[in-house]
């Protein structure tokens, strides 16, 4: 029996709990241990906080079997009456409670977004919308009083600025520490959902910062590309080509790039959708008859696309690479076909040979 992967809780969600905390402290005096919050998916969740000094509080993002850099992360919110604190270069986020406004700020290992494209606009801290209104939700659930004036709160994660460096948040302009997000308040481990989202958030950003978008398949391809192109245009798609390529409909790109090795350009030739092995294996019989029109031959035990290329000589071998990559191309074009206003030009490029096919519409 196969082990049931556990669930967790946002970084939106955690910075929901200690901003409740701060401020339920500086209107009541209560020195709270926990916070249950109600989630945006209607789902009650309880948050364990530590009090680090006066109306200040932290907790640590609970772990799971998520693929998920911020687990264990500790995230902390500190209340000031007066803006007397120093924090980057920026502009706060507010939510209203009643007539009490909270000005909410990007403090150490939380970003400020720099570039458009993104939910939240340039020079404002990375805190998403729904993080924003859970915060704005919990507290109007909770605070009792009629209360009004305007208050501060530095959101801050430890160690946030080294751990931005495992996402795309540099590359899609969001500096100095990692993003509070989450749209149901709970993380679904191992989830593709959470990676295709990735993938469309840095297409708005490329749309808004670059005439071409480059999608790449594995890390030679990724860097290949950053030789090629600004960082702002290349988007890795893992293997979610099919996926990839439908987020562009609403976009406009003068160019469209695709880059990958040739072993993923021929899974993409013969049809996949999605290259994952999952998904099943290069299809032998086709690449044999390929490489059989060439005038070459290739034995039926073969299992790896290396071995074909390596039975081939340099000729051969180059004009095969081609065929793969025009077929994919026209794969591709297939499956864009429909969305015309997408881009006027595709250019697939394989590696490592850089071969590379353009089609024009």
């Amino acid at each position: 029996m196969s082990k049931e992967l556990r669930s967790g809780y946002t970084t939106g969600t955690h910075a929901t709990a200690v901003v409740v905390a701060s401020v339920f402290e500086y209107f009541y005096g209560d020195i709270l241990r926990s916070v249950d919050l109600e989630l945006p998916s209607s789902l009650i969740a309880t948050i364990e906080v530590q009090r680090e000094q006066e109306n200040s509080f932290s907790t640590i993002k609970v772990d799971n079997d998520d693929m998920d850099v911020t687990k264990g992360a500790k995230i902390c919110a500190t209340l000031y009456e007066q803006e007397d604190f120093q924090v980057k270069k920026q502009r706060p986020a507010c939510v209203k409670v009643g007539a009490l406004k909270l000005y909410l700020w990007a403090g150490e290992g939380v970003g400020v977004v720099t570039k458009a494209g993104l939910k939240i606009a340039p020079s404002y801290p990375a805190i998403n919308p729904v993080p924003l209104a859970m915060i704005e939700q919990n507290l109007q659930n909770k605070l009792h009083k009629p209360l009004q004036g305007s208050l501060h709160i530095v959101i801050s994660v430890e160690n946030g600025e080294e751990i931005a460096k495992n996402t795309a948040n540099a590359k899609v302009g969001v500096l100095g520490g990692i993003s509070i997000l989450g749209t149901r308040g709970i993380v679904k481990p191992v989830s593709a959902t959470a990676y295709i989202e990735s993938i469309a958030t840095e297409i708005s950003v490329a749309s808004k910062n670059s005439e071409v978008v480059v999608f790449t398949l594995g890390n030679s391809a990724q860097d290949r590309a950053l030789e090629l192109y600004e960082s702002v245009s290349v988007v890795e798609i893992g293997n979610f080509v099919y996926d990839a390529l439908m987020l562009l409909e609403g976009y406009h790109f003068s160019k469209v790039v695709f880059i990958t090795s040739v072993a993923k350009m021929t899974k993409v030739a013969q049809g996949y959708k999605n290259t994952h092995n999952r998904f099943g294996s290069i299809d032998f019989a086709q690449v044999k008859e390929m490489v059989e029109s060439l005038g070459s031959s290739m034995q039926d035990d073969v299992v790896t696309l290396k071995a074909v290329l390596e039975s081939l000589d340099a000729s051969t071998q180059r004009v095969f690479i081609e065929q793969i990559t025009q077929k994919a191309m026209m794969q591709i074009v297939e499956w864009i076909e429909s969305k015309a206003e997408v881009t006027e030009t595709l250019e697939v490029l394989t590696l490592p040979s850089e071969i590379k096919k353009e089609y024009r519409w």
